[in-house]
């Protein structure tokens, strides 16, 4: 495994549960792995339907087991000095049980996300230094710095409206702006192959996990 494959294994993402297996947050693997050997943790998977928990040095053992007989393509892989240990995905903190905030921040990053850096008028996509953030009624017409009133905009389409409104500027949004029930970057994250297995803790969820 090369030094470049290690640390992107070390970098991926991991879904942090509480006692009750209400998610809670999204942390590194190398942060995961802490937790595990203080033995604050384990990881959990879901098997033929169920789930089922190792602490860190049966995960181990079953890593073991997979390297040897079978890999996923999707898994990542963190090599010890004396074996490889596959990155869990799901973790459960076994001393924390607070219930998991309900809110998603309103900021650049999450608007972002959330219109999937696609102007909202043109429809196309664009890397994050060539959009900007629209108030789809102005702030000069009253409109207000809310979910359901800011969008991404290329520069273009931004200049085009100006201080109008999308029906005096004769411009169209694509969808209309609302504020997500979760996270944006943490379906974004569902997108991937390798962190389909959050699915399963997140369907009837109603609360959002919060992302740093």
């Amino acid at each position: 495994m090369s030094a470049v494959s290690q640390s992107t294994a070390l970098e991926s993402s991991v879904l942090v549960l509480n006692k009750m297996f209400m998610a809670v947050h999204v942390i590194s693997v190398r942060r995961a792995f802490c937790l595990l050997c203080k033995d604050l943790a384990e990881v959990v998977t879901l098997e033929d339907g169920s789930y089922t928990t190792y602490d860190f040095s049966t995960w181990r053992e079953v890593s073991e087991f997979r390297a040897a007989h079978f890999r996923e393509e999707e898994d990542d892989w963190v090599r010890t000095a004396s074996m490889e240990i596959q990155a869990p995905r799901v973790i459960r903190l076994l001393g924390y049980d607070r219930v998991p905030k309900q809110t998603v921040k309103f900021n650049r990053r999450n608007l972002f996300a959330r219109d999937h850096n696609q102007c909202q008028y043109c429809g196309k996509k664009f890397v994050l230094s060539e959009l900007s953030l629209d108030h789809v009624i102005p702030r000069s017409q009253g409109g207000k710095t809310t979910w359901d009133n800011i969008v991404c905009a290329c520069v273009a389409c931004n200049v085009k409206k100006g201080g109008r409104t999308p029906k005096q500027a004769n411009m169209t949004l694509i969808r209309k702006p609302e504020k997500p029930k979760r996270s944006p970057l943490l379906s974004i994250k569902m997108n991937q192959r390798k962190y389909r297995s959050w699915q399963s803790f997140l369907d009837n969820a109603y609360w959002s996990v919060e992302l740093k």
